[in-house]
C-alpha cells in the first residue's frame, strides 16, 4: 500500500436509476417508496464495490516477532537508470527492495510508502509514483521537472504488517471515539453519551436522515426532549483494536523512517530544453495524473494544466466579483475562508450571533456583490471542545438548498474526521454528497463545484484513529466516487507531500497556493 496506488477496474458510475424517475417526474408518491429503496440497494453495492477494491489493495498478513516486519534501514535503493547526470523533464527510476530486521527479503508487499525528490534551496519539491510488485520489491518514477542539485527521500511511514493492522483495527466499530452530548431544557442541563452504533437498552434520541441513510442517536436524557440537544464534543476512547505486539509497530521512531540511498544528490540540467508550460488553463473537468504537480521557489505548478497567478488584490477581487461561494466540510476550508478573508481586507465577516468555537461563517464584499461562507459538515466533528450541533447539516442537504447559477461555486472537503470511523461511514458520505452534485447540475449545470483533497497531516498522530494511511485510503475512495462528475479538484494530499509539511494545519503558502488552484477554476 503505496502513496501512488489508485483503485483500479473502477467501472464509470451507472446512472442513478431514481434521478431519471425524478427528473421524468415518474418518482412521486406511489413510486417513492421503491425509488427510495432501490436508491438506498445501490448505494450499499457501490460501497461495498468499493470496500472490495481497497481490500484488494490491502496486505493481510500476521506475524509473531517484530525482527520478521520491514525495516527501513536494511533495505536498499538502487538507481535503475543511473547517469553522471539528467536532463529537465527525464524520468528517474528508483528499485527499492525491501528487508526485514534480520537482513532478511521481503516477499510480500503492501508496505506504506512516500517518495518525494526536492531541492532545498530552490524550495522545489515533488511526489513519485511507486509501483508496488507485491514482492518487497518496489519501482518509484520521478519525473525531474527543474534545474539543479535534486535529492530523493523514500520514507517507510508504516510496515506492511503496521498497514494490514490497521486495515483490520478499522474494521472493529466505531467506539474509538467518544462522543459526549449536551441537552438544555429549561433550568435543566444534562450530559449524556452519543454516537453513530451506541450498545445500550437505555431509550435513545435519533437524529436520522430517511433519505441518505445518515443517522446519529443520544442516549435519551430523564425528562429532557431530544430536541433540547444543542452541544457535542469528542474525546479518544480508551480503546484499541492493536495487540501489544501491533502497537509496537507505531512507536513514534519506527513512523517514517528514511531507507537509506548511497546515490547522494541528482545534478539535473537544462540540456537546452526548452521549458514549456501546459497550455491549457486549468478547468473544470480536467483529470489529473499523479503527481498532478510540482513546487518551485514555494509556488505550485500543476503539469496538466496551466494555473493563473492572483498574487494582487486586484486579481482576487476580480475573480470573486459577483460571486458566492459555499465552503462545506472540514476546517481545511475553513482555513481557506479564514486565509481570503485575511487577504482581501475589503471581506468583511458578517456576525451571524452563533457562539462556541467552529461556529459557521459568512463574509461579504457590499461592493462587488461578493459572499463567502463557511458550514461544516454533518456528524463526525472531531473536537475536546463543545461544538453547537443546531447549525449542522449534511453537506448533501446543503447543495440541495441551492440554486445555483454560473456565478455561484460550491468547494467541499471531508476526511480527517472520517479517519477514526470504518471507511463505510466515509463511502457513504460521498456517495451522498455525489448524488446531491448531480441534483445541482440537473437544475444548474452552469454551477462550479471542486473537490478539496485530504491533506497530509502529522506523522506521529495517534496511528490507529488519524494515521495517514487511513486518510489515503479515503483518498483513494473519494476519487473513485467522484472520477465521472464534471468538477474540479485541488489535489491537497499530492500537494502537501510534494511541500513536505508535516503539521496538521499547513503553512500559509501551502494554502494559499491551494486557493490560487481554486480560483484558477473558478475564474
Amino acid at each position: 500500500m503505496k502513496q501512488s496506488e489508485g483503485i483500479r477496474g473502477a467501472s464509470e458510475t451507472e446512472k442513478d436509476f431514481c434521478l431519471k424517475q425524478m427528473r421524468d417526474g415518474i418518482c412521486q408518491t406511489d413510486t417513492g417508496a421503491l425509488c427510495g429503496t432501490r436508491m438506498q440497494e445501490r448505494k450499499e453495492r457501490e460501497v461495498k464495490d468499493i470496500l472490495t477494491k481497497l481490500d484488494q489493495l490491502m496486505p493481510n498478513v500476521t506475524f509473531t516477532d517484530i525482527k520478521t516486519t520491514t525495516c527501513a534501514k536494511n533495505s536498499k535503493a538502487t538507481i535503475v537508470n543511473h547517469q553522471g547526470s539528467y536532463c529537465v523533464g527525464d524520468h528517474l527510476t528508483i528499485r527499492l527492495d525491501l528487508f526485514d530486521f534480520v537482513g532478511k527479503k521481503k516477499e510480500y508487499g503492501g508496505d506504506f510508502l512516500r517518495a518525494r525528490v526536492y531541492s532545498a534551496s530552490l524550495k522545489a519539491g515533488a511526489s513519485g509514483h511507486i509501483k508496488d510488485y507485491r514482492n518487497g520489491t518496489y519501482l518509484v518514477d520521478f519525473t525531474l521537472f527543474w534545474e539543479g542539485n535534486v535529492r530523493v527521500s523514500l520514507l517507510l511511514i508504516h510496515p506492511s504488517e503496521g498497514v494490514s493492522a490497521l486495515w483490520a483495527a478499522r474494521k472493529k466499530g466505531y467506539d474509538k471515539i467518544a462522543f459526549t452530548g449536551r441537552f438544555l431544557s429549561g433550568t435543566l442541563d444534562v450530559s449524556t453519551e452519543c454516537g453513530f452504533n451506541l450498545t445500550t437498552k437505555a431509550e435513545l434520541c435519533e437524529y436520522l436522515d430517511e433519505r441518505d441513510g445518515e443517522a446519529f442517536y443520544c442516549v435519551k436524557p430523564k425528562n429532557v426532549p431530544c430536541d433540547a440537544f444543542v452541544q457535542l464534543m469528542t474525546s479518544n476512547k480508551p480503546v484499541s483494536y492493536l495487540t501489544k505486539l501491533e502497537q509496537s509497530l507505531f512507536h513514534r521512531n519506527n513512523i517514517g523512517v528514511e531507507i537509506p540511498q548511497r546515490f547522494g544528490e541528482i545534478r539535473v540540467l537544462p540540456c537546452n530544453r526548452n521549458k514549456t508550460a501546459p497550455s491549457k488553463q486549468c478547468s473544470i473537468g480536467m483529470r489529473s495524473p499523479f503527481p498532478s504537480g510540482f513546487v518551485w521557489q514555494d509556488q505550485w505548478y500543476p503539469v496538466f494544466c496551466s494555473m493563473s497567478n492572483f498574487g494582487t488584490l486586484d486579481q482576487i477581487n476580480n475573480c470573486l466579483k459577483r460571486k458566492l461561494v459555499y465552503f462545506m466540510g472540514d476546517v481545511t476550508v475553513r482555513r481557506w475562508m479564514e486565509h481570503l478573508t485575511n487577504t482581501v481586507s475589503t471581506l468583511k465577516h458578517f456576525d451571524i450571533h452563533e457562539t462556541g468555537k467552529l461556529q459557521n461563517l459568512l463574509a461579504v464584499d457590499t461592493a462587488r456583490d461578493i459572499q463567502i461562507q463557511w458550514k461544516k459538515h454533518g456528524h463526525p466533528i472531531i473536537t475536546d471542545y463543545n461544538c453547537t450541533v443546531k447549525d449542522h447539516s449534511y453537506v448533501a442537504r446543503e447543495i440541495d438548498n441551492l440554486a445555483g447559477d454560473g456565478d455561484t461555486a460550491v468547494v467541499i472537503s471531508l476526511g480527517r474526521n472520517f479517519r477514526p470511523f470504518p471507511i463505510e461511514l466515509f463511502i457513504r458520505r460521498a456517495i451522498n454528497v455525489r448524488a446531491a452534485i448531480e441534483r445541482l447540475f440537473l437544475r444548474s449545470p452552469d454551477t462550479k463545484v471542486i473537490l478539496k483533497a485530504e491533506d497530509v497531516r502529522e506523522m506521529q498522530a495517534d496511528p490507529e484513529r488519524f494515521s495517514n494511511f487511513h486518510g489515503y485510503a479515503q483518498y483513494l475512495a473519494a476519487k473513485n466516487v467522484f472520477q465521472n462528475l464534471n468538477i474540479g479538484m485541488v489535489d491537497a494530499w499530492d500537494m502537501t507531500i510534494a511541500y513536505a509539511t508535516t503539521d496538521i494545519q499547513p503553512p500559509v503558502y501551502v494554502v494559499g497556493n491551494q486557493i490560487n488552484m481554486f480560483l484558477t477554476y473558478l475564474c
